[in-house]
């Protein structure tokens, strides 16, 4: 526990001293608002706005869960076939690999010519986005098992699918984890980018992106900070989140989610 609190002091610190920089700047160099608002600036649009700006965080935050979700399904999915297969997995997974290299600026409006605006066509883009660190963590996971493990599940006559299930699959849980940490932060980022194309269909509102095109256009920089903001809390809640379940699942049986040994 005091290693946690002086952990979380030293993150306020660090933050403290970034706005009093961000301040001390504004004071040196004398920077227009519309270019650099102050931080009590931004303080203030987050308070004049703050219903606004929940609800796009939670548009956002709708479509990139829902993205991320459907990455983690589709993407275990996949690295289950490439564990079975190694010519399967020679033959493909370069392919899925392909995905980061991506540019989702570039495809993002053929999905929004293919599917139309809105949430399913921004959660589609943060389901391209997030997908290939799913494959390639959990692929490697269940592929990186030690060979005289599957040795001794085959002297045991182990079945395929309890070597997989019983073996490969509970192996590759770390690896998974990782990937899934990966996948959250660049799923709010796809989802973000989505919106500044794709839009919203519903009348009015809309998530983060599509309100950061308005503040931009209109040369509202305090509420573009504010959106930004934003847009980081919705990163750092998905990571904190799936670093909680990490620890969930992995601290009674896995080195790597255990507590460190008091010096």
């Amino acid at each position: 526990m005091k290693r946690q609190a002086i952990t979380a002091l030293n993150a306020l610190a660090v933050f403290a001293a970034l706005v009093a920089l961000w301040q001390i700047v504004l004071w040196v160099f004398h920077v227009p608002p519309f270019m650099l608002p102050s931080p009590w600036a931004v303080a203030r649009a987050v308070g004049a706005r703050f219903p606004l700006l929940l609800n796009a965080l939670a548009i956002t935050a709708e479509e990139s869960a829902g993205g991320l979700g459907a990455s983690i399904v589709f993407g275990v999915l996949v690295a289950l076939l490439f564990a079975q297969s190694r010519w399967v997995r020679k033959m493909l997974y370069p392919y899925t690999l392909l995905l980061q290299t991506v540019p989702i600026i570039a495809i993002a409006p053929l999905i929004l010519m293919w599917m139309g605006a809105g949430i399913f066509a921004v959660t589609f883009i943060a389901f391209i986005i997030s997908l290939a660190p799913i494959i390639a963590n959990t692929t490697q996971g269940l592929i990186s098992v030690d060979e005289n493990l599957v040795h001794l599940f085959l002297m045991h006559n182990a079945s395929r699918a309890q070597l997989l299930f019983k073996l490969r699959l509970p192996n590759a849980v770390p690896d998974l984890f990782v990937g899934i940490r990966i996948a959250s932060g660049i799923a709010v980022i796809g989802a973000i980018t989505g919106e500044l194309f794709a839009g919203s269909s519903r009348v009015g509102e809309g998530g983060l992106g599509y309100s950061i095109l308005y503040a931009s256009s209109q040369l509202q920089t305090d509420y573009l900070f504010a959106l930004v903001l934003a847009a980081t809390v919705l990163g750092f809640g998905f990571l904190f989140l799936v670093m909680f379940l990490e620890w969930y699942f992995l601290h009674r049986w896995h080195e790597s989610a255990r507590a460190p040994e008091a010096e």
